[in-house]
């Protein structure tokens, strides 16, 4: 038990606040998300692949043994002649379907990459949506403390009238019940706030115990997009899923081709060399003995019946090439109506947030009447402070409706191929 509150002490010394501003923490994501890691070690494996689908029109040389001891006529170790050394060396110089194969790797390699944008532009969403929010939650955080600041002076004075029997005790327990729900509310913030710069840390590869906090909490998001009409036509330009898609459907047709290809002959480039020795008989069963003996030389195969799994392997080529071009044209309604509904919401988060701004206005307008009317004795000290909780109350609305705003503007860059757009 006495080592737990020395591994916690441990734990807190070594946890960091890191305040980064908005474009370092999406190069950072860029740089170290776990996620895109594992994307980056998927493209290095599709580019291994298309090295190993080129194998066999590389030379391949073996050496080696056939070592054996002959009685009677010398017959053959593993297919060749028995010999004490064994050279071979063989390379493809025609085979129309490897060479499809090794286009369809190519392509599979271009899958990945593509694949590895989707992951950049996700994580790039993430990160930039994490911050968007921390900034807000410590935005609204500063105003519930004003409020807070407001509502104690508010039951102060509460206090001071009803000893002088100006207000009734039951006013007292509601500027009471007010500062608790303010002090709720702030806790709630604080919660929401730590999760959200511990998730940000996280998202950019840094230890569970860091915190990112946002160097710019009232940056907003900028409306890159001018039109619905943009909107659609980049969202179809710039769609990851359908350049995925495109390229998965070319490597198919790739795929259908080599199968199609299988009929044609292939050629080899062969050339072997035996050192042979006398105790395998050669001398008693042929005309003349030769220790050394070589040949080059090039061989070919001509397929005359298609085998049952190549037949079978065209036919799940075909039917997957079908399932592509259905899922491209689901894609691209669906692209097209979530692009036009996203243009869409930005521009009501928009008026939200352009409403949100003149009741602040209004608010602050009514605060501004009221001190001058208090500075004059016109007006009770509670209903200017009344007043200023109800312009905290509008800054939490036009933060909400800012954040709102921050986030239809994101979900539109996501939805466009854009978000990218903001590291420039």
């Amino acid at each position: 038990m006495r080592l737990l509150p020395v591994l916690l002490l441990a734990f807190a010394v070594h946890a960091e606040i890191r305040p980064m501003t908005f474009k370092a923490v999406l190069e950072t994501a860029l740089a170290q998300n776990p996620d895109l890691a594992l994307a980056r070690l998927d493209e290095r494996k599709a580019a291994e692949t298309v090295r190993a689908a080129r194998d066999p029109f590389a030379p391949s040389a073996f050496v080696g043994s056939g070592l054996a001891y002959s009685s009677g006529f010398p017959m053959s170790m593993e297919g060749s002649a028995p010999s004490i050394v064994e050279a071979r060396a063989i390379a493809s110089i025609f085979n129309r379907p490897q060479r499809l194969l090794i286009e369809k790797s190519r392509q599979d390699e271009q899958t990945a990459r593509i694949s590895s944008e989707e992951r950049r532009e996700s994580v790039g969403y993430r990160a930039a949506a994490l911050y968007v929010e921390a900034g807000r939650i410590a935005e609204a955080a500063k105003t519930v403390s004003q409020q807070i600041a407001s509502l104690e002076s508010l039951l102060s004075n509460v206090k001071i009238r009803i000893e002088a029997g100006r207000e009734l005790p039951l006013e007292e327990k509601r500027a009471r019940l007010k500062l608790a729900q303010a002090k709720q509310r702030q806790q709630r913030l604080e919660f929401d706030r730590e999760a959200a710069e511990t998730d940000l840390a996280l998202l950019l590869g840094l230890a569970p115990t860091d915190r990112v906090q946002p160097l710019e909490p009232e940056r907003s998001v900028p409306a890159i997009i001018d039109s619905e009409t943009d909107a659609v036509t980049n969202a179809l330009r710039n769609s990851r899923e359908l350049q995925r898609l495109d390229s998965q459907l070319k490597a198919k047709a790739l795929e259908l081709r080599s199968h199609d290809a299988a009929r044609l002959p292939t050629f080899d480039l062969v050339a072997q060399y035996g050192r042979f020795a006398r105790f395998n008989n050669y001398d008693k069963f042929f005309n003349r003995f030769a220790a050394n003996n070589a040949q080059v030389g090039m061989s070919f195969r001509i397929p005359l019946v298609p085998s049952l799994a190549s037949r079978a392997q065209k036919n799940i080529a075909s039917a997957d090439i079908v399932a592509l071009r259905t899922q491209v044209t689901s894609a691209r309604g669906r692209i097209a109506v979530g692009a036009r509904r996203a243009w869409q919401f930005v521009a009501q988060q928009q008026l939200s947030a352009e409403v949100a701004k003149l009741d602040l206005e209004v608010a602050r307008d009514q605060v501004s009447q009221l001190l001058a009317l208090f500075e004059e004795g016109r007006v009770p000290f509670r209903q200017l402070e009344e007043a200023r909780i109800q312009e905290s109350e509008k800054w939490m609305a036009l933060f909400d409706a800012r954040y709102a705003l921050d986030r239809a503007r994101l979900d539109l860059l996501r939805e466009t191929g854009n978000v990218l757009a903001l590291l420039r």
